[in-house]
């Protein structure tokens, strides 16, 4: 499908009967676009080829298609994951009662281990206190340590690498325990617990430190052997070692802690964790749902639309996050095989929620936006309901389904807002 440019107010775009134009662009200082008349003209490539197959002819073509699209996607973007043997050992740390007795706080030190090394993961759990049931769950990296998502003096503070913040204090590459709850605003616990579900985050350093020293650390460290090469283009990057963290993160949750649902686990994720949370969500069908929050290149805008972030600019400032295949459409997004309409599709038959800010054009509201759309007119084939909205929504408002959105008013950020529009979106799991 060919479109030109799409306004802000929906899908308003003609589709072309040209060739497809590209915009251009060379060695020149990046210049982002952010003007919706600016958008060139581009080509989407198809979910699943048009037919009037029944729904059940739809379900087993997609199944076909479903391994197409993994593979495309896998081996151009993101990278395979290892599937060497490794060990998985779990630590309790400390648990107690918190939020004046309305939620128990847990924290478990979860080691992966190999031929070539351990890893220690701490995952911290708050769930609710009181339940006759078991529980729904998110889970969700963090950016700044398990000590930031709350002023509990309990939580551990991290030994590990931080990105330095002259504006925090943090030198050296270690945090503070003075930076106790900073990260609160995203986190919202008693909001959370108070909506009947538990959350389960762990820090993405933890995981695999977010810096490019050719894949020795984190994760990577513990597969020597299947880090990318010249040789090798379609191994593991950052973005899908940070996936890979989450499903062990439910590896976690499902051996230690009985009172939550297993099969209303949620995978979230903002900003380049919200790449890491679809990803996620796409190779582990585990997660019942998945939420992505600003997650913008790489992760749900249409890459194709060159709106925002591109390609070329994510690879060249985060050239460890992807595989190495996804740097040959630096400026070349027209030649890309897949795109995010398709990736955000390979979630169904589950739950989806995309999530967007007003003032986040670095992240393509818009293009998060049509890739939600088209995702759910797959959603709809199948027989599953798509997203109820067909036109770009006002700031501050949303469409909760199966396939849900939102456009919140603001920048680029989670907020309490966001959560409470979470919280509606785990009640109608399955």
């Amino acid at each position: 499908m060919k479109f030109r440019r799409l306004c802000w107010f929906g899908l308003a775009g003609v589709i072309l009967n040209t060739p497809f134009v590209t915009s251009v662009r060379g060695a020149e200082p990046f210049v982002a676009i952010k003007d919706e008349s600016k958008v060139p003209p581009y080509s989407l490539p198809p979910i699943l080829a048009d037919s009037t197959s029944s729904i059940e002819e739809t379900n087993l073509a997609w199944k076909k298609r479903r391994l197409e699209l993994s593979k495309l996607f896998t081996e151009q973007v993101y990278g395979a994951a290892p599937t060497t043997p490794f060990k998985l050992t779990s630590e309790r740390i400390e648990s107690g009662s918190c939020l004046n007795g309305k939620a128990i706080r847990q924290q478990i030190r979860l080691i992966i281990e190999t031929d070539h090394g351990k890893l220690p993961i701490d995952v911290l759990i708050f769930r609710p206190a009181k339940s006759n049931e078991t529980v729904p769950c998110f889970i969700g990296l963090n950016f700044n340590g398990n000590h930031t998502v709350a002023s509990d003096p309990e939580i551990v503070v991290t030994k590990n690498w931080v990105r330095n913040d002259k504006a925090k204090g943090i030198e050296n590459n270690q945090t503070l325990e003075s930076l106790r709850g900073d990260s609160a605003s995203r986190w919202p616990i008693e909001l959370i617990v108070s909506g009947g579900c538990a959350i389960v985050t762990a820090y993405y350093g933890d995981v695999d430190p977010d810096f490019d020293d050719g894949f020795k650390n984190g994760v990577h460290g513990l597969f020597p052997a299947h880090r990318p090469s010249a040789e090798h283009k379609n191994r593991w990057g950052t973005i899908a070692g940070w996936s890979w963290g989450l499903s062990r993160m439910l590896d976690c949750v499902q051996a230690n802690v009985p009172e939550i649902d297993s099969k209303k686990v949620m995978v979230i994720g903002h900003s380049r964790l919200g790449k890491a949370a679809i990803w996620a969500g796409v190779t582990d069908e585990r997660f019942a749902g998945v939420i992505s929050n600003n997650s913008g290149c790489g992760g749900a805008a249409l890459s194709k639309r060159i709106f925002g972030e591109t390609v070329g600019r994510i690879n060249d400032s985060f050239p460890h996050w992807f595989c190495p295949n996804f740097r040959q459409y630096n400026l070349k997004e027209d030649e890309l095989p897949v795109d995010q309409h398709q990736l955000l599709a390979l979630i169904a038959p589950r739950a989806l929620y995309v999530a967007s800010a007003s003032l986040d054009s670095w992240a393509d509201p818009v293009g998060e936006f049509l890739a939600t759309k088209l995702a759910g007119d797959m959603y709809s084939k199948l027989g599953l309901g798509g997203l109820k909205i067909t036109e770009f929504p006002k700031a501050g408002e949303s469409s909760i389904g199966r396939v849900s959105y939102h456009l919140r008013d603001g920048s680029h950020d989670v907020q309490a807002w966001d959560w409470e529009r979470y919280l509606r979106f785990a009640e109608l799991l399955p």
